[in-house]
């Protein structure tokens, strides 16, 4: 049976009737948010950037350090944010900026580069900090950007080493970013100083960020909590008719709200098809009842990003079919869950979600067993998915992304979960667990035409069609404290728990 507010949501309404909904929700988000409190922002103390300095020195011998601040963005405007690691060693939120650690002798000295202060800038950017300011807020001593030229050319001549760190947005860049001003920097100081010896120190610093101190969960926890509370706006505010890019808006407005810098990446809304593409950026497609939204959406806090994942019927419950889908991803997520100690191996809790997942589709017919294979065409199944023989994982067709990784400075923290050492869990460590299962209308389109191909669409083509359009995604927030795995998105997640809120969601 459905009250008057299930029918509303479920029922066709022409153009008139879905701008009164679309209006009605936005105004009840505005309602509840005005209510809820801003968050205070938390700060590293100076003295931990200072700590994260020593330990880095303490990895090398003697030499010169050299790390980069981001520049600021000339393309549309886009938000500043600072370099992870070059914000990890010296909390410097201003672009253009530098960063210089000499080791000799056993004395460490360090410099922040800071961009000299311009009439005409100031008129875009503000006012710059002069280093007299950097050096009373941050205790490091500071010297002007037109400077480092003629400072690291003469450090490069003294027969030190050069330890650079990239300032490449992410480990996926290395070697092909054309926007990295530190890459080139260092590329230009070794073509004017022949024979100085240059090496990469970015793992070092990646391996330091891996575990994070309590200053930096209490923030991450921040973000986490700040993301829960935008996915519950929306979970009672989503109506039959709002526009991804609506869904989208609430969500940033309530964070924002509640005191986030902004979003810790790009926010994924995807109603209907949409949902089955990963990375599937907001658009003006409509939700429509019977379908389900899923939302990657989450906050970017004092320099730290949550990551947070939520998929919801766009009317007040799943249909079976998504339902069924939801259980099997929502029961991945707690098998994982349930591996997750200290010194547990990063891959088990993954192997678990697998185990899940594959299962589960097995049961649903959408593929033969969970170790049926097909023969994939060029570039769909690379790396380390294939089998040795060429073949695919039939579940690949489903469930093509990784579920766990480290959140942080970056929302794909590197160090912890990378290819860096120590690849188990630790005390300090803060990551994610997001298995999905995504069901394309197209999931056998372009598949060559082979025996085994054939086989396995004669056997799934019923099913694909029956949960077609499909996409689930869970994702939640960890940390690991004193031994015990913390959860720290709460926000709802059983499906009771959510069709509960959405039916008590009422229409203004």
């Amino acid at each position: 049976m459905m009250d008057a507010c299930s029918w509303a949501m479920g029922a066709r309404t022409d153009a008139g009737v879905r701008n009164a909904l679309t209006v009605a929700a936005v105004a009840l988000a505005a309602t509840a948010l005005a209510a809820l409190p801003r968050a205070a922002h938390a700060q590293i103390p100076v003295a931990e950037y200072a700590a994260r300095r020593a330990a880095l020195a303490a990895r090398i011998d003697s030499g010169v350090v050299l790390a980069f601040g981001r520049r600021e963005p000339v393309n549309h405007w886009p938000p500043f944010y600072q370099a992870p690691h070059f914000r990890y060693l010296t909390g410097f939120l201003e672009s253009n900026a530098a960063f210089v650690m000499v080791k000799r002798g056993g004395t460490v000295t360090s410099t922040l580069f800071v961009e000299k202060p311009n009439a005409r800038t100031a008129l875009y950017l503000g006012d710059r900090k002069t280093p007299a300011e950097v050096a009373n807020d941050l205790g490091l001593q500071a010297r002007y950007t037109d400077e480092l030229q003629h400072v690291a050319d003469s450090l490069a001549r003294t027969g030190l080493p050069v330890y650079a760190i990239s300032d490449a947005q992410s480990a996926e860049f290395e070697g092909r970013d054309t926007l990295s001003f530190g890459r080139n920097f260092v590329a230009e100081l070794a073509l004017r100083n022949r024979g100085v010896k240059v090496a990469d120190l970015t793992r070092a610093v990646e391996q330091l960020r891996a575990r994070k101190s309590g200053a930096e969960l209490a923030i991450i926890k921040k973000a986490a909590e700040i993301s829960a509370r935008a996915h519950e706006e929306v979970m009672r505010t989503i109506r039959p008719g709002m526009k991804e890019s609506e869904i989208q808006a609430v969500m940033e407005a309530t964070y924002r709200k509640l005191g986030a810098d902004g979003p810790g990446y790009t926010s994924i809304v995807g109603a209907g098809g949409n949902s089955t593409v990963l990375h599937w950026p907001a658009s003006f497609r409509e939700a429509k009842a019977g379908e389900v939204v899923l939302m990657d959406v989450a906050a970017y806090y004092d320099g730290y990003s949550a990551d947070v994942t939520r998929t919801l019927p766009v009317d007040g419950s799943y249909t079976p079919e998504a339902r069924t889908v939801y259980q099997i991803v929502l029961d991945a997520q707690k098998a994982a869950e349930r591996q997750i100690k200290p010194g547990v191996a990063r891959n088990v809790p993954t192997d678990s979600a697998y185990v899940v997942l594959k299962a589960g589709l097995a049961r649903l017919d959408l593929i033969e067993s969970p170790t049926a294979s097909f023969d994939p065409p060029p570039g769909l199944c690379p790396g380390t998915w294939a089998n040795a023989d060429g073949t695919c994982p039939q579940w690949y067709l489903y469930v093509y992304h990784g579920f766990i990784h480290g959140i942080g400075l970056d929302v794909h923290d590197p160090g912890q979960f990378s290819n860096v050492p120590p690849f188990r869990f630790q005390d300090g460590d803060a990551f994610t667990i997001e298995p999905g299962i995504y069901v394309r209308d197209n999931v056998f389109k372009d598949l060559p035409d082979t025996p085994r191909n054939r086989a396995m669409i004669a056997h799934a083509k019923a099913a694909a069609v029956k949960y077609r359009n499909t996409g689930v995604r869970i994702e939640d927030d960890y940390v690991l404290e004193n031994g015990k795995l913390v959860r720290i998105s709460l926000v709802p997640r059983e499906i009771d728990e959510i069709e509960a809120l959405r039916r008590k969601a009422v229409v203004q």
